[in-house]
Formats: structure tokens, C-alpha cells, sequence
């Protein structure tokens, strides 16, 4: 795992709120204040989607973060994020916000069950 490109993104999206990665899978989910709404994968960037957000994600042919399991092929709400996200500081608040978004409705919806 290539630990400055973490600590890259951690720098980029400083401006959303208090930032944290934490070690997980062999890659690292990324948190703020405490809601993972992204995580990495072999110096990837996957952020987290649903319904509302996964359109602009496709519109892009974004890849979908997966994994094998048990010889299956398994996919999460995480898409890849665009290339100048990695670059630009207001770029990745456009694609991180309405992760961040996702993430904290799926944390609220948890918290009522």
C-alpha cells in the first residue's frame, strides 16, 4: 500500500471535515468525522454511492470497486474516483461531498433500526 498517496487524499479532503484513514483489508476505509465514505484499494479511490450519486459516477464509465469471495465476484457501493479528483482540491469536494452525503444517510438509517 502506498502510504504517501493516502496521505495525499487525506490532504485533499481536509476541507470536508476531520479526515481519518484507518487500516482495513489491506487497504484503508477513509472516514469523516467518523463515517467512512471512501476507501482505498491497491492506490485506488473508490467513494461511496447509491441511487442518487452512482449516475455521475457511470455517466463516466467510473469502475465499481470488487472483490472475490468464496470464487464469486462481489460488488460494493463504491465507485473509482476520476482522475483530476486526485488532483484538485475542489474537484474532489465535488466527487466527495455527495459521497460523504450517501454515507451519512446510510449512518442515520442504521441508527434508527
Amino acid at each position: 500500500m502506498n502510504a504517501p498517496f493516502v496521505e495525499h487524499l487525506l490532504e485533499l479532503l481536509r476541507p470536508l471535515g476531520r479526515i481519518q484513514a484507518r487500516p482495513m483489508f489491506g487497504g484503508y476505509g477513509i472516514y469523516c468525522d467518523g463515517v467512512m465514505f471512501g476507501l482505498v484499494s491497491d492506490d485506488v479511490f473508490y467513494l461511496k454511492t447509491d441511487d442518487v450519486n452512482r449516475p455521475m459516477f457511470e455517466a463516466r464509465g467510473l469502475a465499481c470497486f470488487r472483490y472475490q469471495k468464496q470464487g464469486k465476484l462481489v460488488r460494493v457501493a463504491y465507485y473509482e474516483a476520476p482522475a483530476e479528483a486526485l488532483e484538485d482540491v475542489d474537484e474532489m469536494a465535488r466527487w466527495a461531498l455527495p459521497a460523504l452525503e450517501v454515507a451519512r444517510r446510510a449512518a442515520t438509517k442504521r441508527q434508527k433500526r
